[in-house]
């Protein structure tokens, strides 16, 4: 288990879009999201999702982070990426309790300077992985194609590497 669970965009919008947003609490109680990836997803245009994702806050498992520290730059990342990969290694360098983050990332990009870093990193696959090992969903190849009806794309070997974990292959 996470100390602290952090997520960007994309995994919230991709589970909202399959009714799974439950399924974060469920995993891991608490899930935290900085200021940047909030003005990211809730942006009052009624975008696919987005009244889910405002209800999981308002339920309270979904949390506001403290500010993200300034640094280290990263300017090949969106901020909400960023501003998840500095809290996460604030909460490192500060030695907190537990065990280390969990970032919830799906871009390439990120999960690369997260990973360098050494920082532990899921994406919405893992989740959906992690849902079904754990008997919350009982079938994650009906899920991936719930969420491949949609616009959100995840990479088809990545796909097959979680259906295989599962057992659904």
């Amino acid at each position: 288990m996470a100390g602290l669970v952090l997520t960007d965009a994309s995994p919230l919008i991709g589970l909202a879009r399959v009714d799974g947003l439950p399924w974060m609490s469920d995993l891991f109680g608490a899930v935290w999201w900085p200021a940047q990836v909030r003005l990211e997803v809730l942006t009052g245009q009624g975008l696919p999702g987005e009244a889910a994702i405002a209800a999981a806050e308002t339920a309270g498992w979904l949390r506001l982070t403290e500010p993200a520290p300034a640094l280290p730059e990263l300017p090949d990342l969106d901020e909400g990426e960023a501003a998840c990969i500095r809290i996460a290694l604030a909460h490192r360098a500060r030695g907190a309790a537990g065990a280390p983050a969990l970032l919830l990332m799906d871009e390439r990009a990120g999960r690369h300077i997260a990973a360098e870093h050494g920082l532990r990193v899921a994406g919405t696959a893992a989740v959906i992985g992690m849902a079904k090992a754990r008997g919350i969903i009982t079938s994650a190849r009906d899920v991936f194609g719930r969420l491949h009806a949609t616009d959100f794309r995840i990479a088809p070997e990545v796909i097959t590497t979680v259906l295989r974990r599962v057992g659904e292959v």
